[in-house]
């Protein structure tokens, strides 16, 4: 076993399982997929570890989140096998390349080119056909390879991204970290009957997204 394969093993069985995943598909795919493929070479001895992770190349900071959230937002967005995923703000494309092992189709966007061509490159370099990274703020997502059964954030949003949830199908839902009020929670929007509902899940926190913060205060 190399040291990156002890590594992931690690991660899932110490800070992933321990946090309440266990949806074996999910665990699979962050057993398969390497995370340090998705890091910057002189960060990838921080890929494993309980932190998020900053793989900025520019000037604006991108991280990978926290493994055990997620593994976490991935167990809640129960995404199956045949549903078409949205995943926001996808920085070097993690998040979405586990997408990738969970559903039919997935579209990434990231705000910053540069990573967006990272993320195409680590998803060729993955094998992973049925995944397409493309530069976008956060808060526009994709509306041509809309409507999407699941939407991903990855990162957390401290306005309401109402864009994004005109993309979800009938039935679908919206799954990241609403930082709107204190503390920052993991919640699910949901789309029924044209209406959507708002489910809180636990409490959690991400670094924001681009374009998701919450507009500055005015100061006399």
């Amino acid at each position: 076993m190399s040291g990156f394969s002890t590594a992931r093993q690690k991660m899932v069985d110490g800070q992933v399982r321990t946090n309440d995943v266990t949806d074996r598909r999910v665990l699979d795919a962050m057993l398969t997929v390497p995370r340090e493929a998705f890091v910057p070479a002189g960060r990838q001895a921080l890929a494993y570890l309980d932190l998020d992770l900053d793989v900025s190349e520019g000037a604006a900071k991108r991280f990978l989140i926290k493994p055990a959230l997620t593994g976490k937002l991935l167990q809640a967005a129960e995404i199956g096998a045949d549903d078409n995923v949205l995943v926001v703000g996808c920085a070097t494309g993690y998040l979405a390349a586990l997408a990738a092992k969970l559903a039919r189709q997935v579209t990434a966007t990231e705000c910053d080119s540069a990573l967006a061509a990272k993320a195409s490159d680590a998803f060729a370099a993955q094998g992973l056909a049925n995944v397409a990274c493309k530069a976008a703020a956060c808060t526009e997502g994709d509306p041509a390879a809309a409507p999407y059964d699941v939407i991903l954030l990855n990162g957390a949003a401290e306005v309401m991204p109402e864009a994004l949830h005109g993309q979800l199908k009938e039935g679908g839902r919206l799954v990241g970290v609403s930082a709107e009020s204190r503390p920052p929670r993991v919640t699910i929007v949901t789309r029924t009957h044209g209406e959507f509902g708002h489910r809180t899940l636990f409490d959690a926190a991400a670094p924001v997204l681009p374009g998701l913060e919450r507009a500055a205060a005015f100061v006399f």
